[in-house]
């Protein structure tokens, strides 16, 4: 029963989050990302800490070796979660999170640039095809550049979410470092912490006073973002890897259900075939890493915060 539990736990954590993108999305309108940030991290903060006290960690979960590793993590984690809720702005639901999925790709690429990490012939054929479908995903946003089309908004929108991937992906790459001399708590809070505390810096570009409806959704989604972070982790615990990961990518079903009855968002047959060479490529690389062993037993318990 146990992978059972583990399989239900990072389904909760992946509809948490999207939950979470769409509150957010659903005030994009009016509210800058920066500000969304804020609202995010802060009020994540309260849940984070009661998870902390509910195992004890209150104390010696949040102690670091070297608090300048979760300086720099935090950085490139919270440049990653900003471009990704500019992107919601941009673009539909779906595409934001089908582009997402870039992460994990461009994590193996990166990981074998700074970490010295072998990258054999399978999973390299895999992260291809995987970014080959990303290309089909962003191809009819980027010809906009080129046409001068007056979608040239959503075209923006595709290269900052694809940067943002990148971001979460240099992040996963400090943390396969960090995991092996820090807490995952401490991890888990300190990133939680500067995200709020670079928030603030947005504050000179304009953020504006949300209305009662807006602030009640984006205390929400800092709610959500703290409780899928818990989720996730809490998941890590029952079971490996390569069991639970592939469950990530059932993200973009509730995606499009999200933003089809919600947003009024109709999915391309385009973004469909792209985002399925994503996933495909995903599901290889996880089922090809858990046949190998290739699972890091500290790095189960962590994973980026989405945003």
């Amino acid at each position: 029963m146990q992978p059972f539990r583990a399989i239900l736990l990072k389904i909760a954590s992946v509809t948490t989050f999207l939950l979470m993108s769409s509150l957010i999305k659903a005030t994009s309108t009016h509210v800058p990302p920066g500000e969304a940030v804020f609202f995010r991290s802060f009020f994540a903060l309260p849940v984070t800490l009661i998870w902390l006290w509910s195992r004890k960690e209150l104390r010696t979960g949040l102690k670091t070796s070297d608090p300048m590793k979760h300086v720099w993590r935090g950085l490139v984690g919270t440049l990653a979660m900003g471009l990704g809720f500019t992107g919601l702005g941009l673009l539909p639901l779906p595409e934001v999170t089908a582009i997402g999925y870039a992460a994990p790709l461009l994590t193996v690429i990166f990981a074998a640039m700074f970490l010295g990490e072998q990258v054999k012939l399978f999973r390299l054929s895999a992260v291809a095809l995987g970014l080959v479908g990303v290309l089909i995903v962003l191809s009819p946003r980027l010809e906009a550049f080129s046409n001068s089309s007056m979608h040239s908004r959503e075209a923006l929108g595709a290269v900052v979410v694809l940067m943002g991937a990148g971001c979460a992906a240099l992040a996963q790459v400090f943390i396969r470092k960090m995991v092996f001399t820090e807490r995952t708590s401490a991890i888990v809070f300190y990133f939680t912490l500067t995200s709020t505390m670079l928030s603030l810096l947005t504050i000179p570009f304009g953020w504006v006073i949300p209305a009662p409806r807006e602030a009640i959704l984006l205390i929400l989604a800092g709610v959500f973002g703290g409780l899928g972070q818990i989720l996730l982790t809490s998941s890590y615990r029952f079971a490996d890897v390569s069991v639970i990961a592939p469950f990530e990518y059932v993200s973009i079903i509730f995606a499009l259900g999200i933003g089809y009855f919600v947003f009024n968002e109709t999915p391309t047959l385009v973004m469909l075939i792209g985002a399925a060479l994503v996933v495909a490529a995903g599901v290889l690389i996880i089922w090809r890493e858990g046949k190998l062993g290739l699972e890091r037993s500290k790095q189960r318990k962590v994973m980026t915060p989405h945003g």
